[in-house]
């Protein structure tokens, strides 16, 4: 399995924090997110690698290429004149996904402790183009699922906004997105959009044709690292772990 590490945003809901650094290279208890993400991913058998950048692009590579790349094969998707969003990001990368192997692709402001054989399997087993791995924790937004765990809409709850992929339905449940999903090699050339757009509304239309589905995340660990609050309750954590 391949991964590719969503490395580009602008870490709008880090304010100041990175108005002069780049997300990826945010320490959280010393070791940058982009760091820990490769590492715990490394441990779990994971060799290749695509990292995207934007947002102080420069920094990233020279930091990648300072660190021998963490020996690991560490591919380069350059944003850096214009940022596609995590829908556009995935089509640039379209050489990267093809083979025979399933991509990971895993947003680098998470932390968890999520077994990859787990998802794998899961993946296999369901015969789905795409895994989405999911929570049922507190969010304003959220993916809507059938019984069968078939992707059937998107909403915000607190605005009562939703997408759906065929038209409303009554019955759905709602589950929190949790910043990974698992993709076959052929995801990326599938995808119905150009430039620049969010993987989400691609979900939906894709979803119409394409078995789409959830995976329910029960593993004790995940954090978004995505303001400072959130860094915080993840460092607190990772001082009282070893090996994560």
């Amino acid at each position: 399995m391949k991964a590719m590490i969503l490395a580009a945003g602008l870490g709008t809901r880090m304010g100041e924090l990175t108005r002069n650094k780049p997300k990826a290279l945010f320490p959280v208890n010393g070791v940058p997110m982009l760091e820990l993400v490769i590492e715990r991913l490394k441990k779990q058998g994971i060799k290749k690698f695509l990292v995207n950048v934007h947002h102080f692009g420069d920094e990233v590579i020279a930091y990648i290429e300072k660190n021998d790349r963490f020996g690991v094969d560490i591919q380069i998707s350059d944003e850096r004149d214009e940022l596609l969003d995590t829908g556009g990001a995935i089509r640039k990368a379209k050489e990267f996904f093809r083979g025979n192997e399933p991509v990971l692709i895993h947003n680098v402001d998470v932390l968890s402790n999520l077994n990859l054989n787990d998802l794998i399997r899961h993946h296999q087993k369901t015969n789905t183009l795409v895994t989405l791995v999911v929570r049922k924790r507190k969010s304003g937004r959220a993916l809507l699922f059938d019984d069968e765990m078939q992707l059937t809409g998107w909403a915000d709850l607190k605005n009562k906004i939703f997408k759906w992929v065929s038209g409303p339905v009554e019955n759905f449940e709602t589950f929190a997105y949790s910043g990974i999903y698992l993709a076959n090699p052929d995801f990326a050339e599938k995808l119905p959009f150009t430039g620049r757009f969010s993987i989400i509304d691609a979900w939906l239309e894709m979803a119409k044709t394409e078995r789409i589905v959830g995976w329910s995340d029960t593993s004790s660990v995940w954090f978004d690292m995505g303001t400072a609050e959130k860094i915080r309750a993840a460092e607190e954590y990772l001082k009282n772990v070893q090996g994560m």
